[in-house]
């Protein structure tokens, strides 16, 4: 049996977080969250949703939330199966909230989200490669073909090596210890 998350809408998500008959449950990664976050939201990783503290109380309804509502959408029987009772989905996720015009918790000193920074430098090497491989040598359209197949591996096992490496970057030492 598929559990099911009945949709809000922003607003509707709004009311009930301001009359307080609502926890809302943000299921986005630490350092998604970190850099923005609808306020009040409780942060439950999927990454560890199953360990995660969402202090549950029968006389508030349990609104999952993503980015753009995909994910809670693809992990509804696994999100639904911590909630007794009816489970809700804010849909659009931040994104449609934001569109909304309500307000998030935005901190720019946090880095951007670890696998934008993966999809920004493979797109720029990808790119790099490709003008690279017409202007200068078609050697370097080697360069793309690389990426193209580290993204491709990534895909597949789900170990993606450029997100290991960037988060050692300096930048993003410090959402990881936080």
């Amino acid at each position: 049996m598929t559990a099911v998350l009945t949709p809000l809408s922003p607003l509707e998500v709004a009311d009930r977080l301001k009359a307080g008959s609502a926890r809302l449950v943000d299921i986005r990664e630490a350092d998604e969250f970190a850099r923005e976050h609808v306020g009040g939201a409780a942060p439950a990783p999927l990454s560890a949703f199953e360990k995660a503290d969402l202090s549950i109380h029968a006389s508030r309804d349990i609104v999952f939330m993503c980015r753009t509502g995909n994910r809670t959408g693809v992990n509804c029987d696994r999100l639904a199966a911590r909630v007794d009772g009816p489970a809700f989905v804010l849909e659009g996720g931040l994104d449609a909230w934001k569109k909304a015009g309500l307000p998030t918790r935005l901190d720019k000193g946090q880095p951007v989200e670890l696998m934008r920074q993966v999809q920004m430098v493979a797109g720029g090497l990808i790119l790099t490669g490709a003008l690279l491989g017409l202007l200068v040598n078609p050697a370097f359209w080697g360069l793309s073909a690389f990426v193209g197949a580290g993204l491709f591996f990534a895909g597949l096992t789900g170990f993606c090596g450029m997100a290991r490496l960037l988060a050692l970057a300096p930048w993003n030492r410090a959402t990881r210890a936080a």
